[in-house]
């Protein structure tokens, strides 16, 4: 099976606070080398033109454009021709695109929805990239959450099909490296108002306590007044390819969750498999479904206070952190590398396209935006 496959996302070109980037990057070269021909769209903003770290990809193709106008404009006949065509969140102007792309192209639709509790949360409040009324008219809603979550998508919403896909970790480039320790505990991810209570509990209050240990949180777009302890190094920015170093340099990595990923639960995060797969033991905050992907104790170490956290980082033994992070490096290269994702999709295809031939495309309800409306 090779397939004609176009990605339309947020951003695959800059890692610059959008942990979209590794997912895609990975997911796609994954498909490439399963031999499909695989091309990603991306609006040219110019956050993401200032930041860019993706070196040209070699086995599939990114294109850039500049307006709304210019998706059917430049890649009308590329859509039409695609077998697969994925819309993910967060898409400048998504819904327009989703209207023209589900209207216009022969070829299976879906949604790639990357956080799907935040977009659940605020489908009733109106968001610019996905709305209820839209979701029907994909042929496959694809969840980065699992669980219970893709099943009420469909009986809620009405997806004909949703399915879970979670993110996954390039292990070509995140694999275990060597390094002095320089941290106790880190933290590496972009700044959001409902995580960073869970990372003032669980890494400013042990560092407090601990002036004599060194801890770093590393990521974009916090904000100014935020005030950090003495020993908490801050770096603004870590470009993938420094990911392995920097997370060989902590002897424990923190992982902390988003409110409405911790209620909905089965929502792991893309940091979640890089730091596993870069052998870095992982201390993360309790949600539902964790255990469906890491085994706590065995794969993965579980905290609610900061005593939870300066326990496991002053007690514990050397061999049983070492044999943590490498069962937990196991189970990445057994059930989440971008192989498996991809291969993942390709089923999904299929039942899709076998359901598309049992119940014909419905007539889309409502007005349909024409090319020369765009």
């Amino acid at each position: 099976m090779n397939l004609k496959i176009v990605v339309i996302g947020l951003s695959v070109t800059s890692s610059w606070g959008n942990g979209h980037a590794t997912t895609y990057r990975a997911l796609l070269e994954a498909l490439a080398q399963r031999g499909h021909r695989v091309t990603f769209l991306e609006r040219d903003m110019p956050w993401y033109r200032n930041n860019r770290d993706l070196t040209k990809p070699s086995s599939w193709n990114v294109r850039l454009y500049q307006h709304l106008q210019d998706v059917p404009r430049l890649f009308g006949s590329l859509i039409r021709d695609a077998n697969l065509i994925i819309i993910g969140s967060y898409v400048p102007d998504g819904i327009a695109i989703a209207e023209w792309v589900t209207a216009h192209t022969q070829g299976l639709t879906a949604f790639y929805d990357i956080d799907t509790p935040v977009t659940l949360a605020g489908l009733d409040e109106g968001l610019q990239y996905i709305s209820a009324a839209m979701i029907p008219r994909f042929d496959l809603y694809l969840s980065f959450t699992g669980g219970p979550v893709p099943g009420m998508i469909e009986d809620v919403y009405g997806s004909p099909m949703a399915r879970t896909l979670y993110c996954s970790a390039d292990i070509e480039l995140y694999r275990p490296h060597k390094a002095k320790p320089k941290w106790s505990l880190g933290y590496l991810g972009t700044y959001s108002d409902d995580r960073q209570l869970q990372l003032e509990k669980l890494l400013l209050a042990p560092a407090l306590e601990h002036p004599e240990q060194r801890f770093v949180v590393a990521g974009s777009k916090y904000p100014d007044h935020l005030a950090w302890p003495a020993n908490v190094d801050r770096v603004e920015h870590i470009a993938p390819q420094e990911h392995p170093t920097f997370y060989a340099q902590q002897r424990f990595t923190l992982n902390v969750t988003r409110a409405d990923m911790r209620s909905l639960g089965f929502s792991p995060s893309v940091r979640l498999f890089e730091a596993a797969a870069c052998g870095a033991p992982i201390i993360s905050d309790r949600w539902p479904g964790l255990e469906t992907i890491f085994a706590p104790s065995s794969e993965i170490l579980l905290a609610s206070s900061p005593r939870e956290v300066i326990e496991i980082i002053n007690e514990m033994p050397e061999d049983r952190r070492l044999s943590v992070a490498e069962r937990a490096r196991q189970r990445i290269l057994r059930d989440h590398t971008p192989d498996h994702r991809a291969q993942q999709l390709e089923d999904y295809y299929l039942e899709a396209a076998n359901r598309r031939l049992k119940v014909p495309r419905r007539n889309v309800a409502g007005r349909t935006m024409h090319v020369a409306e765009m």
